[in-house]
Parts: C-alpha cells; sequence; structure tokens
C-alpha cells in the first residue's frame, strides 16, 4: 500500500509541475491543484497507514493518527479556497488582457 502511496504522489507532483510550467493560466491552475492533491496525500501518508484501527482510544487497542486527518481536511479546504480564487483571477486576466498566457503577451506565429 506504501508503494501506492508514493508511486501517485510522485505522479501526481510531476503532472503538476508539468502543467505548472505551461504557458498559459488553465494549465497552470491545474498543475498548482494536482501539487495540492499530491501534498494532501503526502501529509495523509506521513500518519502512518493504520487498518483496523479504532476511532476512539481505548484501553489497548491501536488507535489512527487523527493530526494528519484534521491537516489533510484543513489543506482541502485552503485548497479549495485558492483555486476558486485563482480560477476568478485568471479570468479576470483575460478579460482585460484579451489572451490567457501567463506573462500577458500574445504569441508571435508567423
Amino acid at each position: 500500500m506504501e508503494l501506492l502511496y508514493a508511486m501517485t504522489t510522485g505522479v501526481l507532483t510531476a503532472s503538476g509541475l508539468y502543467l505548472t510550467l505551461r504557458g498559459r493560466t488553465f494549465p497552470v491552475v491545474v498543475g498548482l491543484t494536482l501539487l495540492s492533491y499530491a501534498v494532501n496525500l503526502f501529509l495523509f501518508s506521513m500518519g502512518g497507514l493504520t487498518t483496523d484501527g479504532a476511532a476512539i482510544v481505548s484501553e489497548g487497542t491501536g488507535y489512527a493518527d487523527p493530526l494528519p486527518q484534521a491537516l489533510v481536511l484543513t489543506a482541502i479546504v485552503i485548497g479549495f479556497a485558492m483555486t476558486a480564487f485563482v480560477v476568478i483571477l485568471a479570468m479576470r486576466a483575460r478579460s482585460e488582457m484579451g489572451n490567457d498566457h501567463v506573462d500577458g503577451k500574445k504569441e508571435d506565429r508567423e
């Protein structure tokens, strides 16, 4: 299971980095979203994978650590808000500049 988590985190990170380096705003937004998903998965995996762990601590039983789950839940909410803000910002920049390039310049095609 750890191998699956590690591979998924690596693929999300690589895809997010590739899309973040693109020249248009929509792939940059999707890339940043994928990077936030990779960070969420990394934070969740840092708590250790506990199968059949109790949610409430009782005598003599192993329990699942709630801190990584709380961190991931908080990161999901913050990531959703930041994604909505960046999408609105990109839409505003496109309407004012007339294109969706990250640097605001039009392509020179001959």
